[in-house]
């Protein structure tokens, strides 16, 4: 065999196993219940839940702890996830910037004891780009 036959082969054999490897690094999307069942199974491989904050009738969110003076990389806030279900979540980093203003949240990582712990959040937050409508009054004719 040819020197360049050989490095062909190993390039090749380089890029499956790092396809291979890494596919199993993949997680996937699922509800609170489906993460509960997980956690049941004693399957601890994250996942990733799509929800909004939970708030009152005004619009304040509802069950969100942050106090930097005590613990600056302890925050917890209560989602409700796609399918109605609210489960409060641990998030042991600072809080995210404008975390206030998303409208929707990703959260990756595991159920346990029936607490979310996630490593990671991915918001979604209105727009700054969203196009102003204007209001224009006709002239009178006069």
């Amino acid at each position: 065999m040819k020197p360049i036959h050989i490095v062909a082969i190993l390039v090749v054999a380089v890029a499956v196993f790092m396809l291979v490897s890494t596919a199993g690094d993949a997680s996937k999307y699922v509800s609170f219940k489906e993460a509960k069942q997980l956690e049941q199974s004693g399957d601890d491989s994250p996942v990733h839940i799509v929800g909004q904050l939970k708030k009152d009738a005004k619009g304040n969110i509802l069950g969100m702890e942050y106090n930097p003076q005590k613990d600056p990389n302890y925050f917890s806030f209560v989602i409700v996830d796609n399918n109605g279900e609210a489960n409060k979540v641990i998030y042991d980093n600072p809080k995210p910037a404008d975390f206030e203003r998303s409208e929707q949240v990703v959260i990756i990582g595991t159920m346990k004891n029936g607490q979310f712990y996630a490593s990671q959040i991915l918001m979604k937050c209105p727009s700054k780009y969203q196009e102003n409508t204007l209001e224009t009054k006709a002239a009178k004719k006069i």
